[in-house]
């Protein structure tokens, strides 16, 4: 019996590297191969180093030569090898040969599994850090279908031996969490980082499926990733799986919307259509080159202190069914949300805003934090080929806040003025009048209050959706006829 002492705390007890390994090791039915291109087999070596490995490992490989790894895997259409289609073609193909070579008929227990990653690690000249696909499919019951994590990494550290060995900490860590913590995807996601920092790796993206997961919706995991530090931003298409931001954000145009979107409303979808019509046209632009991301960041999530998780799934579905790319950040300003497209696009890119956004922007209190203060931030905001597509503003008395008479703080006067007589701002002109004095804010309380009139507010088929779905508290009215 374990001895305990007074004013003993309680805490996580993290089982070891070895212990993960050797639980697996020393289960008799778990059996599957390791697939390992780019840094070295370092995962299947934590299970050779634990010991009673023979009954886990039934095969071990690392098709470095791009030749021989064709010749197994295939060649991708793009020709790369570090990309989640050539993990899903590893992970495909081993989990065959495992259902090939070993009959079920004198396996009838065995829970097959593959773990498999693709990686690319720190270059020579300590440019590009490196970046990694990882992934397994695995069985929980012999008689179910497979289920699958697969997660996309960066690597932090400026070492390819310490970025081998990273790698290998997390994959024993993803395998040891897909067999026993399962039942707990959140907690699965914090437990990659046993025995890691978050200095050492990102995790960007990551999805889960099979049917052990079926409960589970990838744009909460998402918002996890997020939530956890693991990560600044993530994103999700709209058929509500997460995508990898590189891939998508990829040398495109790109033009932004930030907003609280709750719920989405007439407003939001004319400031994206005028806009989206406003940023094709210019010179630079590409409109078949071109990504919307709508923008939600996680201090706008955090309404009254915690993330409401609901209040971000109702958000995410109305977003979702208009058929928008969405991003969830970690940027509550704007010059690090384009800091972070610029690692992905050099070209064009547009911000679309209200007038009280623009005007916070140029609100010296929000960048305190840098030794440069708004100045070091405005550099790096419209350094870049930036435009700002601003939408107007009714007041309260009638009268219309543009880029021509909006009022910012005394001392940004001029620095206002250089900007917009340098074309960084431009009002769209071709907006919808009768709608100006529509805002999420009022919408959203009418909902809640059952107050009448709020459908007419929202774009079509968005009213329906929160009404079948009971989004934002609305409540069906139930009806009871007499007989």
């Amino acid at each position: 019996m374990e001895i305990t002492l007074k004013g003993d705390k309680e805490f996580d007890d993290v089982p070891s590297l070895k212990s993960k390994a050797l639980r697996i090791n020393l289960n008799e039915n778990i059996y599957g191969t390791f697939a390992e291109i780019g840094a070295g087999q370092e995962t299947v070596r934590q299970f050779f180093r634990a010991g009673g490995a023979s009954g886990t490992i039934a095969k071990a490989m690392s098709a470095y030569d791009k030749d021989f790894s064709d010749a197994i895997y295939g060649i991708e259409d793009d020709k790369r090898y570090v990309t989640e289609a050539r993990l899903r073609k590893m992970l495909n193909h081993e989990v065959n040969l495992i259902e090939k070579r070993l009959p079920r008929d004198k396996h009838p227990h065995k829970l097959f599994f593959s773990y498999a990653n693709t990686v690319a690690t720190i270059d020579f000249a300590k440019n590009y850090k490196g970046h990694g696909w990882v992934g397994i499919k695995y069985q929980v019951d012999p008689e179910q279908e497979y289920n699958e994590i697969i997660l996309h990494l960066r690597f932090k550290e400026n070492d390819a031996r310490l970025q081998q060995e990273t790698l290998g900490v997390l994959g024993t860590n993803l395998i040891y969490g897909a067999f026993y913590k399962y039942n707990e995807p959140k907690k699965l996601l914090r437990y990659l980082y046993d025995h890691l920092d978050k200095d050492q790796l990102e995790i960007d993206t990551i999805n889960f499926s099979g049917p052990i997961f079926s409960e589970v919706d990838n744009r909460l995991m998402s918002l996890q990733l997020v939530k956890n530090g693991m990560t600044d931003a993530v994103m999700f298409a709209p058929d509500g799986n997460n995508v990898l931001p590189a891939r998508v954000l990829y040398k495109k145009n790109i033009l932004a919307f930030r907003g609280s979107f709750r719920p989405v409303t007439k407003v939001n979808m004319d400031m994206f259509h005028k806009s989206h019509d406003m940023f094709i046209k210019e010179n630079k632009v590409d409109a078949k080159n071109t990504q919307v991301v709508f923008e939600i960041t996680l201090s706008n999530l955090r309404a009254e202190g915690e993330i409401n998780e609901q209040d971000f799934m109702d958000r995410a579905k109305l977003l979702c069914s208009l058929g928008q790319t969405v991003l969830i950040s970690n940027f509550q300003e704007y010059y690090r949300l384009v800091e972070y497209f610029s690692q992905y696009s050099k070209n064009r890119m547009g911000l679309a805003m209200g007038v009280n956004n623009l005007v916070d922007i140029f609100d010296e209190k929000y960048y305190r934090h840098l030794s440069g203060g708004i100045l070091e931030a405005f550099g790096k905001l419209f350094f870049k080929d930036l435009r700002v597509y601003l939408y107007p503003m009714m007041n309260k008395d009638g009268t219309l806040v543009t880029s021509e008479n909006l009022k910012v703080h005394p001392r940004m006067k001029e620095l206002y003025k250089f900007f917009k007589y340098n074309g960084k701002v431009v009002d769209i002109t071709d907006y919808d009048p009768s709608i100006l004095s529509i805002f999420s804010r009022k919408v959203l309380k009418m909902i809640t209050e059952s107050e009448d009139g709020w459908e007419n507010m929202l774009p079509e088929g968005v009213a329906k959706l929160i009404k079948e779905e009971n989004l934002f508290g609305f409540e069906t009215e139930e009806v009871y006829h007499e007989e």
